[in-house]
């Protein structure tokens, strides 16, 4: 998921320099000069050999919001400590709802495919997908197997015999549970069972060249797995070092094209359900139908759920349905999933009679099928880039490729507020009021909402191209819109935000915009673009500022160029110029936060003005993380994963 890093050309990346004469400093970025000016104050004193001190504050993740339920089967389960655990980027979540306090498990390298929990109910396993290092190296696909109580990692298998992504994974249920199957993503996706205290393969097997969606052992009997996936469903007896397989026979029963879940009842039969909605009952053991509820859904069955006491609930993907049957397969009852939500994904059962439902909009819903059901987990559906803190309150705005925009109350950890938009949203800014915040798209449009009650103040196009970043002015007087059609639209803001009028663009960048900084008395902003460019503009005329002199002591009210003196100690050696995404400074001045393109959520100490300074790194994101922000208050850096989908909101210490 993460780019592949570039080969490296043999010659040494060009140093930094200093010319203490005319004041600047050059650094270089894929052999591009990018002279940066440094301000009189520091002039005098400045070296590129001065060693900067580490970040006085570190991050501990606090909470993260999103769930992978889009691609990714049977992945919610409820632990007796009364915490459901799932996973959404390369984090495995432990979500006590009553107290509303997460745990994470933080072992995996890359995103993670799968989950499964041991017969004692404290021991996990996850399987994640294949990564790349920094330098480009694939790092192959492993299985994590946990302690959910303290965290700690037991086993890990891998790195090696596993091809491009861990998919699937069970644990036996009978003698004691020593043994765990799994299924990578080859084209023949290999079916492995292994005795994982011993972190020993026992026996492999060709599964199904077509994709395979679940690998169970049989509760009761220890040598018999069960898979299932596109147009198969197979009995595999494990005998010594050697799996042997059986397929089921629909016989006179339609055979579908996806056998999508499968569970066991009380006595030990095996139930599937399929992609034409059919719920088939397999008598214990044996490869053949005893009892089939055709059209028991409306489209596919994409979850099962056996119940303590013995009743099966089904969960409905095109009809949304969650269904209970009694032992008798006879329907006793039933509630829908709303529709902004999407199909049911995975069913867990909790406490009392209460339910855990995730579904394929990656969120994660409670509730009961008398109550009906609502929202837990709140997640983006696509790929993630915008990102606005709230000027003066707890709260931040998130929006995305799925065209959602959510506003988010960092208290209770759910959106205040969701609003679905026209076009793929790019870019987010509040006003310095807060009363109003800019919503900029992938079509050139940007709409002004307003952020109590979400209603569309006003919208504007400018080119037809993305709005990659929109700021306003500290005084709230200007909007500047820098896009990817190469220029800066700059509008005259009224009336607390609510009216707009075009001053003009400011034209110079012959790359597009890709950020943007205001001065902190609003009298002129720099932009940095795609070719590594630093241009100065005067907001009231549109006109770009040349003269070094007038801006290389300006004081910024923001640090969100990644490229400048204040920040170039941010880019590690032989960097790419896209290898960062974005920056940002604390409020207080003294931190500066990093998004790059591995995964991690880097912390430096600010001014961040020595080649390659030093920071402290964290992961928790699988792909590129695309933004990052400080909450108003510093106490919080949030941090979003492009393509993982996932927000990650970490605390300072």
């Amino acid at each position: 998921m993460r780019k592949a890093a570039r080969p490296k050309s043999p010659s040494k990346p060009k140093e930094a320099t200093f010319n203490a004469e005319d004041g600047y400093v050059k650094m270089f970025l894929r052999g591009r000069p990018i002279p940066m000016f440094v301000p009189d104050a520091v002039v005098a004193t400045y070296s590129l050999d001065t060693k900067l001190e580490l970040p006085h504050k570190k991050l501990k993740l606090d909470w993260v919001y999103g769930y992978r339920g889009r691609d990714c089967r049977s992945n919610l389960f409820l632990l007796p400590t009364g915490e459901i655990v799932y996973f959404v980027a390369a984090v495995a979540v432990l979500y006590n709802v009553e107290e509303q306090r997460q745990r994470h498990y933080l072992g995996h390298t890359d995103d993670i495919k799968c989950l499964t929990v041991h017969p004692d109910m404290v021991t996990v396993a996850t399987g994640q997908v294949a990564g790349t290092s920094k330098d480009g190296k694939v790092l192959p696909p492993q299985v994590r197997i946990w302690d959910s109580v303290s965290l700690n990692t037991l086993h890990v298998l891998g790195p090696g015999p596993f091809d491009r992504a861990v998919t699937c994974v069970g644990f036996s249920k009978s003698n004691g549970g020593g043994l765990l199957c799994a299924v990578d993503d080859s084209n023949d996706h290999v079916l492995s069972v292994w005795d994982w205290q011993k972190e020993q393969k026992l026996a492999d097997v060709k599964c199904s060249n077509e994709s395979v969606l679940a690998a169970t052992f049989h509760p009761t009997e220890p040598s018999l797995l069960i898979t299932c996936g596109k147009s198969h469903l197979h009995f595999w007896t494990l005998e010594g070092s050697s799996l042997s397989k059986r397929q089921g026979i629909f016989e006179k029963h339609e055979k579908p094209k996806y056998v999508l879940c499968v569970a066991f009842t009380e006595n030990g039969d095996t139930v599937t359900g399929d992609s034409g909605g059919n719920l088939y009952i397999w008598g214990k053991g044996g490869n053949r139908i005893c009892h089939a509820v055709p059209g028991a859904h409306e489209g596919g069955i994409f979850g099962l759920c056996v119940l303590r006491n013995g009743t099966i609930l089904t969960g409905g993907g095109r009809d949304r349905r969650v269904v209970l049957w009694g032992r008798d397969y006879q329907k006793l009852q039933e509630n829908e999933v709303p529709e902004g939500f999407g199909p049911v994904r995975t069913i867990a059962e909790g406490k009392g009679d209460s339910l855990f439902v995730g579904t394929t909009r990656n969120s994660v819903l409670q509730g009961s099928l008398l109550t009906g059901f609502s929202l837990l987990v709140q997640g983006h559906t696509e790929e993630l880039w915008g990102l606005a803190t709230h000027p003066s309150l707890d709260r931040f705005l998130t929006c995305g490729q799925d065209k959602q925009v959510h506003l988010w109350s960092v208290a209770s950890h759910q959106p205040l507020w969701s609003k679905g938009v026209e076009d793929a949203a790019r870019s987010a800014g509040f006003h310095p009021s807060g009363s109003v915040l800019v919503v900029g798209t992938v079509t050139g449009r940007w709409l002004v909402l307003d952020t109590e009650t979400r209603d569309l103040v006003a919208i504007h196009t400018d080119g037809g191209e993305p709005v990659s970043v929109v700021s306003f002015s500290p005084d709230g007087k200007y909007l500047a819109l820098g896009s990817h059609d190469n220029f800066v639209y700059i509008y005259l803001v009224s009336e607390g935000g609510r009216k707009y009028g075009r001053v003009g663009r400011c034209s110079g960048h012959s790359s597009f915009i890709t950020h943007l900084d205001w001065a902190l008395d609003s009298s002129c902003l720099v932009t940095n673009s795609g070719d590594y460019e630093i241009l100065y503009w005067d907001p009231s005329t549109c006109r770009q500022i040349t003269s070094a002199e007038a801006v290389r002591n300006q004081e910024w009210a923001t640090a969100t160029c990644v490229l400048g003196f204040g920040v170039f100690g941010i880019w590690p050696e032989g960097a790419d110029g896209t290898d960062i995404n974005a920056v940002c400074r604390s409020h207080e001045g003294k931190l500066l936060a990093s998004a790059d393109d591995f995964g991690k959520v880097h912390l430096f100490s600010y001014p961040c003005c020595q080649p390659r300074a030093p920071s402290h790194t964290y992961s928790g994101h699988s792909s590129h993380v695309t933004n990052i922000a400080f909450l108003h208050d510093d106490s919080l850096l949030l941090s979003t994963g492009g393509v993982d989908t996932s927000v990650l909101q970490w605390r300072l210490m």
